[in-house]
């Protein structure tokens, strides 16, 4: 406990820690999975995402307003990213963050192909997601927080980047389901996302159970007394 309200301060003051404290390869009783490499960024363009993830469906749930600063978190080449600046408009925000510069390259190479001014591509760290504190309205993370090596660092980040009443979205391959054919790895189940979650001052706010494959989950910061 300690240790975590150490790093919620130093995410709400933006001190950097003094370096990456060691990675892990398990968190609160699951398996961290590897990070996808940025040369199979073209699995996350493939044509049968829609039918598989139901991704615009996904989008619509999340009740984007124009205006808003979204982070999309783990955003690879884009594929959220582009349809969410498209959705908060000229006076809205997306902060795209990905710890890849590979895939920073390519997000940068697809907003200037679509004309974009209101992104701002971040290369993030495993350990800090270099996001400014109390900017975000919402932080979006499809089918990338179970990657992350350094996730109570990573939490601390993102919550410190919430505006008071933002919400951390966590979309994650159902672990419950055996007929999602993805590796058990890359798949959360409710009761394990909600563990991490409230072990890191998160509280589930909503929820949506009706994509293909995924939950779908809204937390807010957890109040306190």
């Amino acid at each position: 406990m300690r240790c975590l309200t150490f790093l919620l301060l130093l995410a709400a003051f933006n001190l950097p820690a003094q370096e990456a404290p060691p990675a892990l390869t398990e968190y609160l009783g699951r398996q961290i999975a590897q990070t996808m490499h940025w040369k199979g960024a073209e699995w996350l363009m493939r044509r049968v995402r829609e039918q598989e993830e139901g991704p615009s469906k996904m989008r619509e749930e999340l009740h984007v307003k124009p205006g808003m600063t979204i982070c999309d978190m783990g955003c690879g080449n884009g594929y959220h990213t582009l349809p969410l600046a498209e959705m908060v408009g000229d006076k809205g925000k997306i902060f795209a963050v990905d710890v890849q510069p590979e895939m920073i390259e390519m997000l940068r190479q697809n907003i200037e192909r679509k004309g974009l001014k209101n992104i701002e591509p971040i290369n993030g760290l495993y350990h800090d997601p270099k996001l400014p504190p109390n900017t975000c309205d919402m932080i979006l993370l499809v089918d990338v927080y179970h990657e992350f090596s350094h996730p109570v660092q990573m939490l601390a980040g993102m919550r410190a980047a919430l505006k008071p009443d933002g919400l951390l979205v966590l979309v994650e391959f159902r672990g419950e389901d055996d007929s999602v054919p993805i590796k058990v790895e890359h798949k959360m189940s409710k009761a394990q996302i909600n563990k991490e979650m409230n072990a890191n001052g998160l509280t589930l706010k909503r929820e949506f159970d009706g994509l293909p494959w995924q939950h779908l989950m809204f937390f807010g910061k957890t109040e306190t007394k």
